[in-house]
């Protein structure tokens, strides 16, 4: 038996890169955001909006298309190398399908976003930024599955190349497009969703490069295997969408509470507020979801290896790094808050930001105690979908967020004070479904499943 050093050491040897390559790609939401600051604080606020709605279709196809991770590592594990390109093919198919559909939903957006019922100068703002993104979901979905191909692997320095190019497309395009320069007309906010697009192109394009090697055709068949095989695709499919799904109605049910937020007294401060503790939160959450990401491709190697004991230790492991990191960064958010709020500071609306400066540093007080709870969260689910058990984490997804996190809120929403009790019943619901995810791995029905066919 391995000891914990050693497991500890596996674990963040596939982390690392990966926590790397996840901080490059928010770190392209989080740029977009700070320009947009500078350009208003009302454009803040419409950004972080339109993420929470743009995300739930995004985060089903690209949640989906990632969880050909799965199918890799567990045939990687199985030592069935031949199967691996087939398996990415069907990810690629599932990808171009769901990116080009995406683009129906800009058809929608003024109506959707007239429901909402922001201020019609926020509105605006949010239907631009949305079509603008729109073009970045097929793109986005092909480095899921390309980033998944190799994670499965545990070749995850490669993800970080590939996100690399990204951010720095999205770098240099967010301050040409956003504010005109270089001869190109001023775009504002809807320059930050088209930079966003175009980046993730070439990112996409250079992953498509390395995927489809001569050393890859030789191990995995990746350029062979092309064909679109419906039982493979159904196997995927059978695994990926709910996978996919869980991702999308945590998604939904956080949409819904930030309208809930924009909807408030001082909604327009409530809602930047919360834009800041959440984009604050994603950054902070990275390692544990890199953790949890290696967690994933070791738990399915183990499982396609018939090792379901060791792929229980690993879990833990997982759990315990995360958390350990997790209790020290919170600590950061109760006692420099100004730190943070340093990086979206914009005075041309005094009023509004002295709201926000003094929401912010209570909200992010309490995203330290959830995040401690969803690092644990994300190391369980991501163990549970490497071996398959991809139904009982979307059912729960589907479930819990809308009792414990949007009901309190809305029923909340004309009380004083109402935003920082609102982010306290998302911490509870962290709480909760942590524990449920954490009984269901205890009951140990994963050891005995798979993906492969």
């Amino acid at each position: 038996m391995e000891t914990t050093s050693v497991r500890w050491k596996k674990v963040l040897l596939i982390a690392w890169p990966l926590i790397i390559a996840n901080s490059f790609w928010n770190l392209q939401l989080t740029i977009d955001r700070i320009y947009l600051g500078m350009l208003s604080t009302e454009s803040l606020g419409a950004a972080m909006a339109v993420m929470g709605v743009f995300w739930v279709p995004m985060a089903l196809l690209q949640q989906t298309a990632s969880y050909v991770t799965t199918f890799v590592a567990q045939y990687f594990g199985a030592k069935a190398e031949d199967k691996i390109g087939g398996c990415v093919w069907q990810a690629f198919y599932v990808s171009v399908i769901g990116g080009v559909a995406f683009l129906l939903l800009n058809f929608l957006s003024p109506w959707f976003f007239g429901l909402v019922g922001h201020a019609p100068n926020i509105q605006q703002l949010e239907v631009e930024y949305f079509n603008a993104l729109g073009y970045s979901a097929l793109p986005t979905a092909i480095v899921a599955a390309i980033s998944g191909f190799f994670t499965g692997l545990g070749r995850t320095k490669t993800v970080i190349g590939i996100n690399f190019v990204g951010l720095i497309l999205n770098v240099i395009l967010d301050y040409i497009m956003i504010f005109g320069k270089f001869g190109f007309p001023a775009m504002g906010i809807a320059g930050a969703g088209y930079a966003t697009a175009i980046a993730t192109a070439g990112a996409a394009l250079w992953g498509i490069y390395l995927v489809f090697s001569d050393a890859n055709e030789l191990q995995f068949k990746m350029r062979s295997q092309w064909h679109l095989k419906l039982d493979l695709i159904k196997q995927f499919l059978k695994f990926g969408l709910p996978s996919g799904m869980q991702w999308a109605l945590e998604g939904l049910a956080f949409t819904v509470f930030l309208i809930v937020m924009g909807r408030l007294q001082n909604g327009e401060a409530a809602l930047a507020s919360s834009s800041i503790a959440v984009t604050v939160m994603m950054l902070s959450v990275l390692p544990s979801m890199g953790i949890a990401q290696a967690v994933l491709t070791l738990v399915g190697q183990k499982l396609g290896e018939k090792k379901p004991e060791e792929a229980a230790t690993i879990t833990m492991d997982g759990v315990k790094i995360s958390c350990i990191y997790m209790t020290l960064m919170g600590l950061s958010f109760f006692l420099i808050p100004d730190f943070y709020l340093s990086w979206f500071k914009n005075e041309e609306n005094a009023m509004l930001w002295s709201q926000v400066s003094v929401l912010a540093p209570k909200i992010l007080g309490i995203v330290a105690v959830f995040t401690i709870f969803d690092s644990m969260y994300l190391n369980i689910s991501f163990a549970l979908k490497g071996a398959g058990d991809t139904k009982f984490v979307s059912i729960v997804a589907l479930v819990i967020p809308w009792p414990l996190m949007v009901l309190p809120a809305f029923l909340l929403k004309d009380y004083e004070n109402a935003v920082v009790w609102s982010w306290w019943f998302v911490a509870l619901y962290s709480f909760v479904i942590t524990n449920i995810l954490f009984w269901r791995f205890k009951q140990g029905k994963w050891k005995a499943m798979s993906v492969m066919s």
